[in-house]
């Protein structure tokens, strides 16, 4: 298949963000992290001084704040107006926010919009996009070519958290207080009324516990090549 959607879903800290640039570097296609765009929208709520726990003042405040995916595997962006956010939107404050900024239903209408677009701007352009998040195969691209559910065991996905967050150079917390935040958030995610985390019944789970990126990346990369040619 020569341009196809592949929708990613999975918990945080899953490695969904590793695997989907790898794959999309991969096989040249488009990449969106549409986690990073309700980070960003609650990087800008709290950056007006808006309560993320304020369902209301969120809804009202929303529809003020542009995002914009830059869609470049190598070198994905995410700009709130002309403002980088790439590294704040990784913060703990927004981290800490996030789930209840997500939960607002016309956040999610706003954003589910914003990236329906962004596959129908790269499909017109010719290209494949890989879009990942949590409610990609059940909500935004329940059509997708391929739908993967990436998952891995608590304590492996708390522990590359913890890497990543070195990494970023961002405060790293103890091991197991990142694993019961995580457990914290996949409670939320799953939980919450407006389009929760699911996995799809089409979608094939991926389990990286005892998988190395390189090999989920040349895992997934080979579902995606036994697509069958669209007619």
């Amino acid at each position: 298949m020569l341009a196809p959607v592949v929708a990613v879903d999975g918990p945080a800290g899953s490695g969904k963000s590793s695997v989907c640039r790898g794959v999309a570097s991969t096989l040249g296609l488009r990449y969106l992290d549409t986690g990073a765009m309700y980070r960003a929208m609650t990087w800008a709520l709290l950056e007006r001084g808006v309560d993320p726990d304020d369902a209301v003042a969120v809804a009202e405040a929303a529809p003020d704040v542009v995002i914009v995916s830059g869609t470049d595997p190598v070198d994905p962006t995410i700009h709130v107006g002309a403002v980088d956010v790439a590294g704040p939107i990784r913060g703990g404050d927004v981290t800490a926010a996030v789930s209840a900024v997500s939960a607002v239903p016309s956040v999610r209408e706003q954003l589910v919009a914003l990236q329906r677009a962004e596959v129908a701007s790269a499909a017109a352009a010719g290209h494949g996009i890989v879009v990942e998040g949590r409610d990609i195969t059940t909500v935004v691209l329940p059509d997708a070519d391929l739908k993967v559910f990436v998952t891995a065991d608590p304590s492996v996905r708390a522990a590359r958290r913890a890497k990543q967050d070195a990494e970023l150079g961002h405060p790293v917390a103890d091991v197991q207080a990142t694993e019961d935040a995580l457990r914290s958030r996949d409670a939320k995610d799953s939980n919450r009324a407006a389009s929760p985390l699911a996995r799809a019944a089409d979608a094939i789970v991926v389990d990286t516990t005892h998988m190395t990126l390189d090999e989920v990346i040349a895992h997934v990369c080979d579902l995606a090549r036994g697509l069958p040619e669209r007619t």
